[in-house]
């Protein structure tokens, strides 16, 4: 499979100049604001074809261009906080001519990767990481006597994530020369405030301004405790009067140089800012800098969240190409869980800044105080969770899986260590397309099922992901559910509620030559197998596991006795997952039977198409066809 060739773009003189950061400083100032515009264009017909992270992107801008401008890239170190806002990064990195291919099979990623470039320093897609990797790049650039700068560039979201502050507080304590930039799109500050602010952080950090105060404090300190309660005094009188015009207070407590905040889409007073930066800081130094998500474009600007990450849309009007066929997962999910709630008035959703994501805006509208949005803070909300069930609320926390991962000790210690009803709603399982590695959640099957007290469980469809939701909320015990990203089966909804039998499938199908177990979103894809093997001459009786822990022990034992063959299929990595759990529960009994374990190669599966994904990953029907007639030596 090839990418596709680049659709009709409008005209990027300057960015058509520009094949690297040295092309970008070779430009004069009053140039960039035309580059800026350019670069929104094709970011924005680029977007509209492929889909991506648009509103993030197009507010950074000049934010971008102007930290490649002063700094010297790439030996000067950017770090981008998610990487969901890089593609102005890649575009004039050495990327531009193939950035038509951006999440595309084989094309650029939506995220910083190193293989990609050297300007990618660091691969990230998960938030809140970059100071951390900062601070470990600026330790080790001074340990070899490397003068080089390295710059955070975080989102005031990626804020509301611990680790950021875990980061924070040691780079304080450490004293290093590490520049963080704070890219703030959603506080509110005046315009005047914000103004006068900006003036006098730009200002404070001009040459003759550092120079002065450390002279100042030089010959307060000449004079011993005298000078040293003069010298309090006008730190505590600077404070003071940053803190009532800056929301600066409470980094300077951690021991940075708070600057700002500066407008974020001036060039004047970004590259006035970021050279002083650059050329008079000493020790950690946070830049506070104001933007606009969506910047440039008028749709993206009035409803920013609408185009944080969208799939292709129409230009001219801002609307997405509508969808046809069945609800998504995620839908079923959300309006699930309202009925459910008004049936039960413990019922509450939790959510780690994902509320649209996952599903709960409806559920947040209809019942704002039993709906919690705590930030990126994956662990907490987990935590949170563990305190609402000991309070015998039912607490539904919606993450998705490549998320949940930041959270397991929460779940292990906090949750099932003491046996608490909290739901999990374990969203976009299996590979999830053209976000890649970062985010397809491909290892949730196996790091949960070796938890003691968690039940898990997989629905085959959106149907009986209804079921899952009402079985688990009515269990005493911590429950997961897990289910995949995008559009269900199109069945239909059984009414009234069913409630599930803890540990026990469900034989879809009778066949007296192998046993398929597929699990989750692999149960039709094995019935669409079972038709093929059954046109040439093989029986495959096929069953519905629906737990993955516990299983059902009875059925899968009897029917691989049965047949005594058995291939496995799961939307996860082979290695400890669904396919091992039965490999055990079949030595576990002593069954002597021939078994082949369908899963997800041992490494890390690229983005694209979540069914060329799975083919490549051979869990879709040919490769379970093929698979079967090899074990059965019907091969060609």
């Amino acid at each position: 499979m090839t990418t596709p060739p680049a659709a009709p773009q409008s005209p990027t003189p300057l960015l058509d100049a520009i094949d690297s950061p040295a092309d970008l400083r070779r430009l004069a100032v009053e140039q960039l604001p035309q580059l800026a515009a350019e670069i929104r264009q094709r970011i924005i017909e680029v977007v509209a074809t492929n889909g991506g992270h648009l509103a993030p992107c197009l507010g950074v801008v000049e934010l971008t261009l102007a930290l490649h401008y002063v700094f010297n890239t790439p030996a000067d170190k950017i770090v981008w906080d998610v990487g969901h806002q890089c593609y102005a990064h890649k575009l004039i990195t050495g990327r531009r001519d193939r950035f038509h291919t951006l999440r595309q099979y084989e094309g650029l990623s939506g995220f910083p990767k190193r293989e990609e470039s050297p300007y990618d320093t660091f691969d990230t897609g998960h938030s809140s990481t970059s100071i951390s990797a900062s601070l470990g790049m600026s330790v080790a650039k001074d340990l070899k006597g490397d003068p080089t700068k390295t710059i955070a560039v975080i989102g005031d979201g990626s804020m509301t994530g611990g680790m950021a502050f875990e980061a924070l507080n040691q780079a304080g304590d450490l004293d290093k020369n590490l520049i963080v930039i704070l890219n703030d799109n959603e506080m509110s500050i005046s315009p005047n405030v914000g103004a006068l602010s900006s003036f006098l952080s730009r200002k404070l950090t001009s040459k003759t301004a550092v120079r002065m105060k450390k002279e100042m404090e030089h010959f307060l300190k000449s004079f011993s405790q005298v000078g040293e309660n003069i010298l309090n005094v006008l730190k505590r009188s600077e404070e003071s009067l940053k803190g009532f015009f800056t929301p600066g207070m409470l980094f300077e407590a951690l021991k940075f140089e708070y600057v700002g905040p500066i407008p974020g889409h001036q060039f004047d007073s970004l590259l006035e800012t970021l050279r002083n930066v650059r050329d008079f800081s000493d020790g950690p130094v946070l830049v506070h800098v104001l933007t606009t998500k969506g910047k440039g474009y008028g749709p993206a600007e009035k409803n920013p969240g609408d185009f944080h990450g969208l799939g292709p849309f129409d230009i001219a009007t801002g609307k997405t190409r509508p969808s046809s066929g069945p609800a998504s997962y995620t839908k079923v999910f959300g309006d699930t869980l309202i009925e459910l709630a008004e049936q039960d008035p413990r019922i509450a959703a939790i959510t780690a800044a994902m509320p649209a994501g996952t599903g709960l805006t409806g559920f947040a509208g209809r019942f704002p105080d039993r709906f919690f949005d705590v930030g990126i803070a994956e662990q907490h909300a987990v935590t949170f969770a563990a305190g609402l069930a000991v309070e015998g609320m039912i607490p539904v926390v919606a993450i998705y899986s490549t998320f949940m991962q930041r959270a397991l000790d929460q779940v292990i210690h906090d949750v099932c260590l003491q046996n608490l009803p909290v739901v999990f709603a374990i969203d976009r399982g299996g590979v999830v397309g053209d976000d890649g590695p970062t985010h397809h959640g491909v290892f949730d099957l196996s790091f949960l099922r070796c938890v003691p007290n968690l039940i898990l469980m997989a629905p085959k469809d959106e149907n009986e992901l209804r079921h899952m939701l009402h079985t688990a909320v009515h269990t005493p015990a911590p429950v997961a559910v897990r289910y995949p990203r995008g559009q269900g089966q199109g069945v239909a909804m059984d009414e009234p509620f069913m409630r599930l039998a803890i540990g026990k499938g469900e034989l879809l199908r009778e066949g007296q030559d192998l046993l398929l177990l597929p699990v989750g979103n692999r149960v039709y894809p094995a019935l669409e197998a079972a038709e093929g093997l059954a046109k040439l001459g093989v029986e495959a009786a096929v069953i519905n596991p629906r737990f993955i822990r516990p299983l059902d022990n009875e059925l899968i034992t009897t029917w691989a006795t049965k047949t005594g063959t058995v291939i496995t299929v799961e939307d996860n990595v082979k290695r400890g997952g669904f396919g091992s759990a039965v490999l055990e529960l079949l030595a576990q009994h002593d069954i002597d039977a021939r078994v082949r374990t369908l899963g997800l190669p041992d490494r890390f599966m690229e983005h694209g198409p979540q069914e060329l994904l799975r083919h490549q990953g051979k869990i879709d029907p040919p490769a379970i066809i093929d698979t079967a007639l090899a074990l059965l030596g019907k091969g060609a």
